[in-house]
């Protein structure tokens, strides 16, 4: 639900950025000892997750800037460690500025070691094939010398590229 007011606020009610939510009628949620149960017990078959930096043979670097405040590590270790669960990243394909996120090498601290399957933006999608990532999808508005430039690494491009289309 939407953020609480002073008089809704329970501190025991919170997402996964840590902040104070409110539920709405059918809402479902549960603890964190019952959250990392599910997904170290291997019940979790698919994360969807932001990144700050994926590398080419889908590392992933999504929970600290050195030298920011970071609220938490959170759960996403522990989402990305279980071998069997699909990891599909979703993000914009550049930070501001124009910076890279898809690289050769991530330079932030990594929270797994390829671990990614998918990575989505706004520009395609990447799909980790023979350990490395490959464009599988375009967005029908991007050209792929633009999904080059926003790129940190060369990559491949499937034979069989798609254009992005909703589902």
């Amino acid at each position: 639900g939407p953020f609480p007011t002073k008089e809704e606020v329970d501190p025991d009610l919170i997402n996964a950025g840590k902040q104070t939510v409110t539920a709405i009628p059918g809402s479902s949620y549960f603890s964190s000892d019952e959250s990392f149960a599910m997904i170290r017990g291997g019940h979790v078959d698919l994360t969807i997750l932001g990144a700050m930096q994926v590398s080419q043979s889908g590392d992933l670097a999504n929970w600290m800037i050195p030298g920011k405040m970071v609220k938490g590590m959170g759960g996403a270790m522990d989402l990305v460690a279980v071998a069997d669960t699909k990891v599909v990243v979703t993000m914009e394909h550049t930070a501001k500025g124009g910076k890279h996120k898809i690289l050769e090498n991530c330079s932030l601290p990594l929270t797994g070691k390829k671990c990614v399957d998918m990575v989505i933006t706004e520009m395609g999608v990447f799909e980790l094939q023979e350990r490395e990532l490959v464009l599988t999808e375009i967005d029908p508005d991007t050209s792929l010398e633009s999904v080059r430039a926003a790129t940190g690494f060369r990559f491949k491009v499937a034979d069989n590229l798609k254009k992005m289309s909703q589902l």
